[in-house]
């Protein structure tokens, strides 16, 4: 056995069968090592950021870390982005680099890099295994510390000679980490508080799905205290019958406007709400001067624990948490736009779907029209790096292969990660992705005006828009094995729309705006 055996071994017993790759040299013994032992599922995909942005949706699906290769220092650069995407959502991700033997390393070969240098900014936990014998003992640490504090960046630097040389048996899984816990005084002190006037209990992470959210909507509907999260969340769960949380807005202003009574905010699972841009003369957080911020569970904390002591502690278990009703809009007709598209989305959309939701300006619409549609899960972006929504559905379609995935994305962040529509295809995955064409970084517009410039001349607008020439959609799609069609009015949505969520397999829809 040698020792890239050991790690896959170890991975196997520790949980982690899935693996999204894209490997190079020095990872063809882990390859080697992979392809003897079938019970690993791997999947490829053409570009390291839909590596990472993949094994990030399927941890947000599934609660299990998957594992990535990627190739050496550039290979990690390449797929930093959502990396950093799902740090932010507190995402559970082992990542295994390859590295230069290590007796190679003094020649300064071309694809040397300082791979310590490049990953140490994204991960939690870093190390370089000193020799074969050390990978598997590594890697059932690695395990253990991408599980730790709800969710964290692991990455292995596995030498090339180290997964050649002679090794020796897997390591046995190791016990978790223990969660930490607010102190008895501190859960006194928040249920107080979600009682006084003007009260919120601002959540995250895992109170935003499941039986969880059901828990943090008991105390709210027990305190009358307001129940309110991020715009931005990795997770949360929508639609017929789920809690009803009130999420912020993108504009810092909105968010003034939306907290302007709150007096005492509780945070369990989230921090502090903070724009996501310096303006000038605009605040950088949105809540009042003197609201009282109770920083009671961090995301990193005992998220379950913390909220069932609230409930103890408010005589909240036998309330029943606000839940949303089913409410489906009528198909709308005519010329299409984003509001529309939500319509259809919201009247057609299955229950169980999963929605990885990147359609930057667009996005609103699309939230505020399937906040009452059937039972979904709503995926945003927290780290706030584009190019995320079609790496994070093929994960999510990997972690759940009996739900319809659909990924609503700009014509200008899809391109950054276009060749997971390749992925999606030979994978076979149930993914409908929704692009809009409003040729340009829209959202860029806007931004300029937020900082006070009203003009957009000709440099400006040429770093704006992605025309001259157009970006045609159906064609990229067929060059990577996916279906497409190009709608320019509602009632051909929603033709298209009923197509992408009935088949099988992949399906992309051009939305001309």
């Amino acid at each position: 056995m040698n020792g890239a055996e050991s790690l896959v071994k170890t991975f196997l017993a520790g949980g982690v069968d899935v693996c999204f790759a894209n490997p190079g040299t020095s990872e063809m013994h882990f390859v080697a090592a992979l392809d003897t032992h079938p019970d690993m599922r791997c999947v490829l995909s053409l570009f390291e950021g839909g590596v990472t942005g993949a094994a990030d949706g399927y941890h947000r699906m599934s609660g299990r870390p998957a594992a990535t290769l990627l190739h050496l220092a550039p290979g990690f650069g390449n797929g930093y982005a959502n990396v950093h995407n799902a740090r932010k959502g507190h995402s559970a991700m082992i990542n295994v680099v390859g590295e230069h033997a290590d007796y190679h390393l003094k020649y300064d070969a071309p694809l040397k890099g300082d791979i310590e240098g490049v990953t140490r900014g994204v991960s939690h936990w870093l190390r370089t295994s000193a020799d074969a014998l050390s990978v598997a003992q590594d890697g059932a640490e690695a395990i253990r510390a991408a599980r730790a504090r709800n969710g964290q960046i692991a990455t292995l630097v596995l030498p090339a000679n180290t997964a050649w040389e002679e090794a020796e048996a897997p390591a046995t899984p190791l016990p978790p980490v223990r969660l930490h816990r607010p102190r008895p005084d501190q859960i006194a002190a928040a249920a107080k508080a979600l009682r006084a006037p003007g009260a919120a209990l601002f959540v995250g992470g895992l109170a935003l799905h499941g039986e969880l959210a059901r828990v943090a909507g008991r105390i709210a509907a027990q305190t009358g205290c307001r129940l309110m999260a991020d715009l931005f969340v990795p997770r949360i769960e929508r639609g017929e019958g789920a809690v009803a949380i009130e999420c912020l807005h993108y504009p810092v202003l909105e968010n003034v406007e939306i907290l302007r009574d709150v007096r005492h905010m509780v945070l369990l699972g989230a921090g502090e709400p903070v724009a996501f841009f310096a303006y000038p003369d605009k605040p950088s957080t949105p809540t009042p001067a003197d609201c009282r911020i109770l920083d009671l569970c961090g995301p990193d904390m005992d998220i379950a624990w913390t909220l069932e002591a609230l409930v103890e502690a408010t005589g909240a278990s036998g309330a029943a948490p606000a839940t949303l009703p089913l409410d489906l809009p009528d198909l709308p007709t005519g010329p299409i736009d984003a509001v529309k598209v939500g319509q259809v989305m919201a009247a057609l959309m299955p229950e169980g779907a999963i929605v990885a939701n990147e359609a930057i300006t667009s996005g609103h619409p699309l939230a505020k029209a399937t906040r009452t549609a059937r039972r979904h899960d709503w995926l945003t972006n927290p780290g706030g790096a584009i190019g995320a929504a079609l790496p994070l559905a093929v994960g999510a379609a990997v972690a759940c292969p009996d739900r319809r995935v659909i990924a609503p994305t700009g014509d200008g962040s899809a391109m950054y990660t276009l060749q997971s529509l390749w992925t999606m295809a030979r994978e076979r995955l149930d993914v409908l992705v929704i692009v809009f064409a409003n040729r340009g970084y829209q959202i860029l517009r806007g931004e300029l005006a937020n900082v006070g410039v009203n003009s957009v001349g000709r440099n400006a607008e040429r770093m704006f828009n992605v025309e001259d020439p157009t970006l045609d959609w159906v064609a990229l799609a067929a060059g990577h094995g996916v279906e497409a069609a190009r709608v320019t009015d509602a009632e051909g949505f929603a033709e298209a729309f009923r197509r992408g969520v009935g088949e099988p397999g992949p399906y992309l829809i051009e939305v001309v705006l």
